[in-house]
């Protein structure tokens, strides 16, 4: 009986690291579409402001608010994706130990 558990563990190994390998490339796969979707979603335009600022063009207090209205607003609506990314990040992470 000893022969044969010394025989099912390698086995029994390596079905572990395929299992993780097959999680890891279904997470990567997950991170990578979830990504793509953000990126197309939540562009990062926030540099409008600033690149009229550097040419020297004074923004009025009214163009400055509208810019931060713009910002919090993207972040507010881009935010649960950018959490949703770093938590699978995490769990990346975490299957990669």
């Amino acid at each position: 009986m000893r022969p044969a558990v010394l025989v099912l563990l390698p086995i029994l190994a390596l079905a572990g690291c395929e299992s993780k390998a097959h999680k890891l490339q279904q997470l990567q796969e997950q991170y990578n579409a979830a990504y793509t979707a953000y990126t197309n979603a939540c562009p990062d335009d926030n540099t409008s402001g600033a690149a009229r600022m550097l040419t020297g063009e004074k923004l009025t207090a009214e163009q400055m608010a509208a810019l931060d209205a713009k910002k919090k607003a993207q972040e507010a609506r881009c935010k649960p994706q950018a959490d949703h990314l770093a938590d699978i990040q995490r769990q990346i992470l975490a299957a990669q130990q």
